[in-house]
């Protein structure tokens, strides 16, 4: 497991703020009929039950968004993934289908209300993690967004730069299906309630689906 910090900076800005880190070996699959099935009943029982402008309402979302906030960065703009995955829901736009790794991630986001970074364990650089706030022009490829203007953005780093932002991860750590070691920081802005749920339901995903123990769990 690594060691995981808080800067001091996103500490004053959000003293509720608990992470948890899952680290396990994995095996991972382009794609899982089983998984997809709940997914699917996951989606339509969300899109039944909700309107679009409810998503922001859900408490880890608005305690993402109002993070985004403190550190200048607009929410609108830069939308958090967990945000993002529940309004392609309810525009009827399809959830895209990555790799049983990160669609489980994908799943437990949509369940939740959580921003969860996965990445590659085996492409982190360094055995030291910090959460800290996006500089002016610091260098961050998104997984499939080009350069990401990540200034006012929470971000996690290694020794070389940054790996992960609620927004989205760096292409450098990213999942792949040869993966065999998974780091995920489920980002709880709003404390430590619900946080455990998540993290046990991540868990049971990873269990059924990807060929794990459940990995070892890290609260910081």
């Amino acid at each position: 497991m690594f060691t995981l910090k808080v800067s001091e900076e996103v500490r004053k800005a959000c003293p509720d703020y608990v992470g948890a880190a899952i680290y396990a070996k994995v095996t991972n699959s382009a794609h899982s009929e089983g998984l997809w099935k709940i997914i699917g009943e996951v989606s339509a029982q969300y899109k039944a039950s909700h309107q679009i402008d409810e998503v922001k309402k859900n408490q880890h979302i608005l305690a993402t968004r109002n993070a985004y906030k403190k550190f200048g960065k607009d929410p609108n703009r830069y939308r958090p993934s967990a945000e993002a995955l529940c309004r392609r829901i309810l525009r009827d736009l399809p959830l895209y289908r990555i790799d049983t790794l990160v669609d489980l991630i994908n799943l437990v986001s949509i369940q939740t209300g959580y921003s969860i970074g996965g990445f590659d364990a085996g492409k982190i650089s360094g055995n030291e993690l910090e959460l800290g706030v996006g500089k002016a022009d610091e260098p961050f490829e998104g997984i499939g967004r080009g350069i990401l203007n990540i200034e006012g953005l929470p971000v996690i780093r290694d020794a070389v730069g940054g790996i992960g932002t609620p927004t989205s991860d760096n292409e450098r750590t990213k999942l792949s299906v040869e993966t065999t070691e998974l780091l995920a920081i489920i980002n709880g802005y709003s404390g430590r309630e619900g946080l455990t749920e998540a993290v046990d339901y991540m868990q049971s995903l990873l269990r059924e689906f990807a060929g794990s123990d459940g990995g070892e769990v890290v609260y910081f």
